[in-house]
Formats: structure tokens, sequence, C-alpha cells
């Protein structure tokens, strides 16, 4: 007598395993970023690296701690820079996307400039900005804007034109003002992208400060880099990239704080997408 096979239930996670897929987007970095420095100590102690070459992880953090009471000016004097750059290039970049994908007179106007000036190494512009602007904040914060504007122009001007045709005909059907079809129906679909751009830019912005502070400066992590390196300081100067590398760490974080926070929507949608 032939029997028919029931269905095999899926069991339900225990509470346990729900804990550990929570956590593993956690644990599993840190783990191996320990591991990494355990290594790294290890190999600089066992092979007696001297520290110019290669200082070990411990060594780092007493140069730091030798420099603490001047730590904090120099990061947030680096921290003003991105922050500065990284807004101004939203202030720019966002309305000039708008008008980009609002004409294609404005995007065949505009474009091939933008071509040019983001083809020209900004190593190579930033001596010429800090003639026209002086040494102060405001050559650091062009720099550290003409590395971070580009890509989230991109991205925007993308978003923005990624609206599907079926969506913007109704728009126009039912007689939509410009400003009303951008509001409603461009920018909810560019959202994504355009926090894809803030990402991207946050990032570039801490290069951007950093490139500046290597040409004119007299505070910050980048200033910090130079003159350690310039007495042979290496510890100093590693520690100095990885608080660097913390702020850059964060202020993307930040960023994806904000996009969970003001449109979940957004998140959501995207992860759907990738899965």
């Amino acid at each position: 007598m032939e029997t028919t096979a029931l269905p095999r239930l899926i069991a339900r996670p225990s509470r346990a395993q729900r804990i550990w897929q929570a956590a593993q987007g956690v644990v599993v970095p840190v783990a191996t970023l320990i591991a990494v420095i355990a290594i790294w100590e290890a190999l600089a102690r066992t092979l007696s690296l001297p520290a110019y070459l290669l200082p070990a992880p411990s060594r780092i953090l007493i140069e730091l701690n030798n420099v603490s009471s001047h730590l904090l000016p120099n990061i947030m004097a680096t921290l003003t820079t991105v922050l500065l750059g990284f807004v101004a290039s939203i202030v720019v970049a966002i309305p000039l996307a708008i008008a980009i994908s609002a004409s294609p007179w404005v995007a065949r106007a505009i474009y091939p400039l933008l071509l040019v000036t983001q083809s020209t190494p900004i190593i190579a512009i930033a001596p010429i900005l800090v003639v026209m602007a002086g040494t102060g904040q405001l050559s650091r914060t062009l720099v550290t804007f003409l590395i971070a504007f580009f890509p989230l122009l991109v991205s925007t001007v993308t978003g923005l034109l990624a609206t599907p045709k079926e969506t913007v005909d109704l728009a126009r059907a039912l007689r939509m003002s410009f400003w009303q079809e951008l509001r409603f129906i461009r920018m909810p679909t560019a959202i994504p992208f355009i926090f894809s751009g803030l990402r991207v830019a946050i990032s570039l912005s801490v290069i951007g400060a950093v490139v500046a502070e290597f040409v004119t400066a007299n505070a910050g992590l980048g200033y910090l880099i130079t003159q350690s390196t310039a007495f042979f300081n290496v510890p100093l100067a590693f520690g100095a990239v990885i608080l660097l590398a913390i702020m850059g760490i964060t202020l993307f974080g930040c960023v994806v704080l904000a996009e969970r926070l003001l449109f979940p929507w957004s998140v959501s949608s995207d992860r759907t997408t990738r899965e």
C-alpha cells in the first residue's frame, strides 16, 4: 500500500540561535579584529621588528597616551574639516542634481566641467586652492568638498532619473507641477540612491580632510601624521591613522543610522532587493 509522505516541518530556531543570528554581525567582525591585533602584536615581538618599520599595537597605545592631551584638539580640527566639506557637498550636489535631471541643456553644459574637475588629481589642485583661498579653514574645506561632492551628485542624478516612466506619465496626466512631481514621485525613488552617495561622500570627506591637512594645516590628524613621520615617530603616525579609521567608520555609521531612522522604508526595500 502506497503511503503519502508528510511534509517535513521546519524546526523553529531556539532562543540562543536567534540571539546568535542577531549578534553575529557584531561578534564576527570584532573577533576578527581582535585576532588581527593579536597576530600583529605577536609578529612584532617575535621578529623583534624596529618600531619605525612595524610598531606593535601596545607601542602605538603608549605613544597615543603620551600625547593624549593633544589628541582631542587635533581630532576636532579634522572632524570640523570633514563635516564642513560634507555639508557643503550636500548643499551643492543635491540642488545641482535636481537641475541636471530636470533639464538636458543643464546636463550638457555642466557635466563636461564636472568631469574635468574630477579627472584632475585633487592633490595637484590643493596647492592652488591654498594660494587662492589662503592657508585657513576655507582652503581645507574646499579640498574636502571637491573630493566628496561628485559621487553624491552622480548618485542623486541616477536616483532622480530612475523613476519608472509609467509613474512620471501618470503624474503629468494628473497635471502635477514640477515641484509636486519632484516631492511625491522622484525624491522617494531617489532616497536610496542619495544615501548611497552620502555613505561614499562621508568616507571621501575624511580622505579629503587629510589631503588638505597634508598641504596646509597647523592642527589635525593629517598634520599629526606629517609631523610624527618627520621625526620618525612611526608609532604615533600609526595611532593617528587608526584614529582616522575610527572616525570614518563612526561617521559612516551615523549616515546609515540616519537613513534607518528617517527613511526606514528605504532600508527595507533596499534589503529586499539585495536578497
